[in-house]
């Protein structure tokens, strides 16, 4: 989604009177994260495995129990070797974030369409993750204790353990200042 889109994509959810002050989109393509670091090689030992014990057993005699046994464990370790990545791309190129003068709206979803709306009056945690490019991600309300190994939108069950966020935008620093100052606004 390209900025205009994001642009008139939330302008759909806007309210009467309602003022969109900063709209955008996060990075688009692959993108690694810090939970990386473990899930890349642990992917690895898993797909690997599961890959050499498949091959192992189709080229014995092994029972057919034992050809169906190792798919779905082929299957699981080809997603967090790659499908993972290729998922979170394309959920991040749906993506649309919007600051209005009296809530955060985060637009999202790979088959529906998901509407997240934050008052900004009752919003209270808000977390900045700034990298030396100035990206970076805006997390709204506290964060979950296992969020951080499931980084990403690319984990099937895991947006419950995830908070709201405006994730890998660019000028974050510029976006976390102007939340601040529409919270001192609305109040």
């Amino acid at each position: 989604m390209t900025a205009t889109e994001a642009e008139r994509e939330l302008a759909k959810h806007l309210e009467s009177g309602e003022r969109l002050v900063w709209s955008g989109v996060p990075r688009q393509g692959i993108a690694f994260r810090k939970s990386d670091l473990f899930l890349v090689p642990f992917s690895v030992m898993w797909g690997g495995f599961a890959i050499f014990w498949e091959a192992s057993v189709l080229t014995s005699d092994a029972p057919l129990f034992f050809y169906l046994w190792g798919i779905p464990f082929v299957l699981v370790g080809l997603y967090i070797m790659f499908g993972r990545f290729v998922v979170d791309a394309r959920m991040r190129a749906r993506a649309a974030y919007g600051l209005t003068d009296r809530r955060i709206i985060i637009v999202s979803g790979l088959v529906s369409r998901s509407v997240k709306s934050l008052q900004l009056r009752t919003l209270s945690d808000l977390t900045l993750e700034e990298k030396i490019d100035g990206g970076g991600t805006i997390t709204f309300g506290p964060a979950h204790p296992a969020a951080r190994w499931f980084a990403g939108a690319a984990w099937p069950g895991t947006g419950s353990y995830q908070a709201p966020a405006f994730e890998l935008i660019p000028s974050a620093s510029e976006v976390y200042r102007r939340i601040r100052d529409a919270q001192v606004n609305t109040r």
